[in-house]
């Protein structure tokens, strides 16, 4: 202004000024928020200060970890894939993203997600920790898929059987399992173990489309037609 001034361009600085010390003065209040663990109040200030700040990676990042807290993963991601174009080499949002997708069940994309950790940084002690178990997890799984194409089913079984082991903390992965060693029991024949699991799986996921329909043929091969 002071090499051009001129009413107009006065105007636009004295709002943009007043905009941004409003701007910090939400940022106050969402770090006071986040702090007090009123993850709520503090999405919303920082839903206000991302309209307008867009790029910022680190408010991004602040608003994620609130969604993670507030227990809304899903959300948390979206604001995490934009901090990690937005910052260099930011192997912290890859790891997180990775984490949170595991922790969903979507082993694949979690796969996908620490690799690209890792190709920032081959020596991150995390990343290579995550990606070492997401991988033999993912192994597992996919072996134990192509033994039911196959129709072997017992090798399956046993296949879905190390998936529990490798993994008994993320209750998803045990459901996963039980609902397909369920299918392999049913179509094996084995409808008493078939119906057992299956009820298992289904007292988890009342709604388990497949465990409902495995359950159902297994029922089928005992007559249990009510049923």
């Amino acid at each position: 202004l002071k090499s051009n001034p001129s009413n107009n361009e006065e105007k636009e600085a004295q709002t943009q000024l007043t905009k941004s010390d409003e701007l910090q003065r939400l940022h106050s209040q969402a770090l006071s928020a986040y702090q007090q663990e009123d993850y709520g109040a503090a999405i919303s200030l920082l839903d206000e200060i991302l309209a307008v700040c867009v790029w910022d990676a680190e408010l991004r990042e602040l608003r994620a970890e609130c969604y993670i807290k507030e227990g809304e993963p899903s959300k948390a991601i979206s604001d995490l894939k934009a901090a990690a174009k937005l910052k260099n080499d930011n192997t912290e949002a890859f790891y997180k993203i990775s984490r949170i997708y595991y922790q969903l069940g979507d082993h694949e994309l979690s796969l996908s997600e620490v690799r690209e950790c890792l190709k920032l940084d081959q020596d991150h002690k995390q990343c290579f920790s995550l990606y070492k178990q997401v991988k033999k997890l993912n192994k597992q799984i996919e072996s134990a898929e192509e033994f039911i194409r196959e129709g072997r089913y017992e090798d399956a079984i046993s296949k879905y059987d190390s998936v529990m082991k490798t993994e008994p903390e993320v209750p998803i992965y045990s459901t996963r399992a039980k609902e397909r060693i369920c299918h392999c029991l049913s179509k094996n024949q084995q409808a008493t173990e078939a119906i057992k699991l299956c009820t298992e799986v289904l007292q988890l996921e009342p709604t388990n489309v497949n465990a409902l329909k495995d359950r159902a043929e297994a029922y089928l091969l005992e007559d249990m037609y009510e049923e």
